[in-house]
């Protein structure tokens, strides 16, 4: 039977690649466009048209979307949003678990180098290069720009893929500092279903499917300051851990 199918299988991830290509190319224009506009309109019209070829895209290839809210974020209010990443099809999710006009991202440098991709990611995320003290300080000041101006960010606290067979890997301090330092709530977000959607390991494991985003209980940080910054990254830690662990996601290897 798996030798039956696995023709379908390649078939799939041939089409669905297509079909991001035919929708990149779609979207290049009106982000060569918006990418001439001031940095917060033209920001806020990147990541709006992004969506929209993300959302086509998920439902034309299958991946459908569902959020679950142990606590409903206030759309009043702006966030430091966390999650886990374990997969490529994070990303996508974020445009479909926050559908909120104005967020900004923070992604890696090293991405930018992928030919039109490249383009439309160095402009519709915040861009982080780790290798480089100068870099790291430059992506923190345009993070902390963005929240002065009500705009919610977005940050993988792990860094990069989670390789570990744990729940997650360890977290670096940017999230923590950058909410303590701006006042700012923690939101964290679950993405449960993106492994079994597509492996790390390979852009040909995907797979239709559902993929849930939980939205956890906020973690405010009121009234803490850096000295508090270990005690806020395990609070939050601790509590994505659990939750990961009570949806019994399948990449946890047992011990």
């Amino acid at each position: 039977m798996r030798q039956l199918t696995k023709p379908l299988w390649w078939l799939y991830c041939a089409y669905a690649f297509l079909l991001f290509v035919i929708g990149m190319f779609c979207v290049l224009p009106f982000v060569a466009v918006y990418s001439l506009q001031n940095e917060t309109t033209g920001g806020d019209r990147i990541y709006k048209v992004c969506r929209y070829w993300d959302s086509a895209w998920l439902k034309l290839i299958g991946i459908r979307y569902a959020h679950i809210y142990e606590s409903m974020p206030d759309p009043r209010k702006r966030y430091v949003f966390v999650s886990n990443h374990i997969s490529y099809l994070d990303i996508p999710m974020i445009l479909q678990a926050v559908r909120r006009n104005g967020l900004r991202i923070l992604g890696k440098a090293e991405m930018t180098r992928v030919p039109f991709f490249g383009f439309i990611y160095g402009r519709a995320v915040v861009l982080v290069d780790r290798t480089t003290a100068k870099g790291r300080s430059r992506s923190v000041r345009e993070l902390k720009s963005m929240l002065a101006i009500d705009r919610s960010v977005f940050i993988f606290p792990e860094g990069t893929f989670n390789e570990t067979g744990h729940p997650l890997k360890s977290f670096y301090d940017g999230a923590f500092r950058l909410a303590i330092e701006t006042r700012t709530p923690i939101q964290p977000i679950l993405f449960v279903d993106t492994f079994d959607r597509l492996h790390y390991s390979s852009l040909f494991s995907l797979r239709p499917g559902i993929t849930r985003a939980i939205f956890l209980p906020e973690v405010g940080v009121q009234g803490m300051t850096l000295a508090d910054l270990a005690v806020l990254k395990q609070r939050v830690f601790s509590l994505m851990e659990e939750g990961l662990i009570r949806y019994r996601v399948s990449w946890v290897q047992p011990a």
